[in-house]
């Protein structure tokens, strides 16, 4: 049974517990549901309270031709790389985060104890080397890499690296694009936009067909941003930055659809995150590029996004409590407690909810 606990963002009395839930292991989907939009979609009335099921390809009779929907184009770069040290041969695992400069990057390695300042990895039988830099204030690494001039170092990382998935995910991917949105563009994520995963090109034309204007955003998205709560405090929380950029063209579209009466649909919390930065007070929006650390929680007014579609999170997460400061944390357990009630597929691969 979950309990019910009003608090404000100031509050002493919010704590990470209060963000938790009880999920059986089976509901945690392992593959994606083919096609694309035919996942299952629950619809949440802020104002009533009120849930209803669907499918994702129900979506169109949700919006009417005066909304705006926000999508985030970035793609998710092969940055899972295995390798092994130059001196000892043992094995090496690189996960890349973002680039710092041209053949730069911030990464996690493992295992980590063994890889100190100096350390040479090589990838591909030496086609590819990494050389540990310095080390992170969360522990990660910095690594610069070299290779022979008539690669690029997208070439090799093409060649050798792999797309990472989420830990609990224990089934291997068929098809790695299923772990890409259909509109992914720009390079740069390590984790996907799962929100946007069960759209379909079918689906964005029938969207488009009916007068909604499609907006694209930018967040490469970074491991931190699945990364549960540890500290007891959810204030005490340190968010990871990403990079985002929001055009002038798409904040005078979002801009000019709320001003007609019409609604900024926001497909995921990744792209919740690059509104909410770019926002003034009265949530009008701003063209911006740069690096964002926005810790959206109960308390935090959300002023840039009228629905907010999305996928279950795991519990104690920073975008649990995104989606509870969008509508309120009783509300939100409640739902997720009817979904799991009703079977749904939970976390990267799994359903979706639309909260308007």
């Amino acid at each position: 049974m979950i309990q019910s606990r009003a608090f404000t963002a100031q509050s002493e009395k919010m704590r990470t517990s209060d963000f938790d839930y009880a999920l059986p292991d089976e509901l945690i989907a392992q593959t994606p549901i083919e096609p694309r939009d035919r996942s299952r979609l629950m619809v949440c009335d802020r104002q009533s309270g009120e849930i209803s099921h669907g499918y994702f390809f129900d979506l169109p009779k949700l919006l009417t031709n005066k909304d705006v929907l926000v999508v985030n184009d970035t793609r998710v770069i092969p940055a899972r790389l295995i390798g092994s040290k130059q001196s000892t041969h043992g094995a090496v695992e690189v996960l890349l985060l973002h680039r710092i400069k041209l053949n730069v990057w911030e990464a996690i390695v493992k295992p980590g104890a063994r890889l100190r300042e100096g350390t040479v990895v090589e990838f591909g039988g030496g086609l590819l080397r990494g050389t540990i830099m310095d080390m992170t204030d969360a522990g990660g690494r910095i690594v610069e890499f070299s290779y022979d001039g008539k690669y690029t170092f997208e070439n090799l990382l093409d060649k050798l690296g792999q797309t990472p998935l989420p830990p609990y995910i224990k089934e291997k991917l068929e098809d790695p694009n299923r772990y890409q949105t259909v509109y992914a563009a720009r390079d740069g994520s390590a984790a996907a936009p799962t929100a946007g995963l069960h759209f379909t090109p079918e689906l964005l034309a029938a969207i488009e067909g009916m007068g909604v204007r499609i907006v694209k955003v930018l967040l490469h998205v970074g491991l931190g941003t699945f990364r549960p709560v540890s500290s007891d405090d959810p204030l005490e929380h340190k968010m990871h930055s990403e990079y985002f950029e929001m055009a002038e063209d798409a904040a005078s579209a979002i801009n000019a659809a709320r001003q007609n009466g019409g609604r900024c649909v926001c497909v995921g919390t990744t792209t919740a995150r690059v509104l909410e930065t770019c926002a003034d007070g009265a949530g009008v929006l701003h063209a911006g590029t740069g690096w964002t650390d926005i810790f959206i929680y109960p308390g935090i007014r959300v002023k840039a996004v009228d629905a907010l579609i999305t996928n279950f999170h795991l519990p104690r997460s920073t975008l649990l409590m995104l989606i509870s400061a969008f509508w309120n944390r009783e509300s939100v357990l409640n739902a997720y407690r009817a979904a799991v009630e009703a079977r749904y597929r939970f976390y990267s691969l799994g359903d979706a909810m639309m909260i308007m």
